[in-house]
């Protein structure tokens, strides 16, 4: 059975959600399944020790510019390299005609899909339960995981010197966007808090940007000897880190997705994005900001976080 998987969300946390159901539906049909995904993803990166996935495909489309795959041309272009695989079924994880088409003109013998044009009700955790409830009556919990191997881990530990008598504490301090990065006082605070009772070392991950580098920067000249910045690390050095820390505290950014996926107990700050991005796991722990009931797209919550309240979490989980 050759089996086609279509995610085209943009980002790695969507597709670290979105992983749960794509195994399911390797385990329905004994087969590893091809997955379709866009390159900012960064699926590669993580997801080469996945035994159900057997191929990436890069999508290669993008809002800034015309990419490969984008209009017409693009539309034939990915039709013919998906018509050299003979795929036998598709599962496509969104609304959209055009993936349904390019299935169809490429040979696809079953296809399934969200109901087309209704992109506005694609809840990113309901609508994928739906689909295979509906198609397969798969129930599937969302617990997705991230797979290393033990000799990276290993050789981790050597490269960072990672002393697993310490407590080993994951900051992601980045964020895709300046409403999701919480204030480098309040990682401060909150690591003052936790050098007053624990013995500690803080891994620090973020991007190369310059407000994040701004944060980091703060961060590490309060506390350079108990840091490490892993920011000159692209995604598949950082996992083994990741995986060598017992507990991670991360703004709602990639980090938080790829940590709870590796199975690391995961204190998620959300600040501005809908709360289900920081609890779809038993492996996340959210803190929202003081004051605030429900939070969502346009919360700006950054600076109502409380670093206490972050560390009540830090010491309910690591007791």
């Amino acid at each position: 059975m050759k089996i086609l998987v279509i995610q085209s969300r943009m980002g790695i946390g969507d597709m670290v959600i979105f992983l749960p159901f794509i195994e399911a539906i390797s385990r329905k049909f004994n087969s590893p399944i091809t997955l379709l995904v866009k390159e900012s993803s960064k699926a590669d990166q993580y997801l080469n020790n996945n035994s159900h996935i057997k191929k990436i495909i890069n999508l290669k489309r993008s809002k800034k510019k015309k990419d490969y795959h984008d209009g017409f041309l693009g539309f034939f272009r990915l039709t013919k390299e998906l018509k050299n695989y003979s795929f036998d079924i598709a599962f496509i994880f969104n609304s959209s005609l055009r993936y349904n088409l390019i299935c169809r003109f490429a040979g696809v013998k079953q296809i399934h899909q969200y109901p087309l044009f209704k992109k506005n009700k694609q809840h990113v955790i309901e609508a994928p339960k739906n689909l295979l409830l509906n198609k397969l009556n798969l129930k599937i919990d969302s617990k997705p995981e991230i797979f290393i191997d033990e000799f990276t881990i290993n050789n981790a530990i050597k490269k960072f010197s990672i002393d697993n008598n310490q407590i080993n504490i994951l900051l992601g301090i980045g964020g895709s966007g300046p409403t999701k990065r919480v204030s480098a006082k309040i990682f401060i605070k909150f690591m003052e808090l936790c050098l007053k009772n624990y013995n500690c070392k803080f891994f620090l991950a973020t991007g190369q940007n310059k407000e994040e580098q701004k944060i980091l920067n703060e961060i590490t000249s309060s506390f350079n000897e108990k840091c490490i910045s892993l920011d000159k690390l692209n995604i598949s050095e950082t996992l083994p880190v990741i995986k060598n820390c017992k507990i991670s505290i991360c703004n709602d950014s990639s980090f938080s997705h790829l940590s709870a996926g590796l199975g690391v107990p995961t204190i998620v700050l959300i600040c501005d994005t809908p709360l289900l991005y920081g609890n779809y796991t038993p492996k996340m722990f959210p803190v929202i900001p003081d004051n605030v009931q429900n939070v969502s797209h346009g919360t700006n919550g950054k600076d109502k976080i409380n670093p206490e309240k972050i560390f009540e979490q830090f010491q309910s989980i690591i007791k």
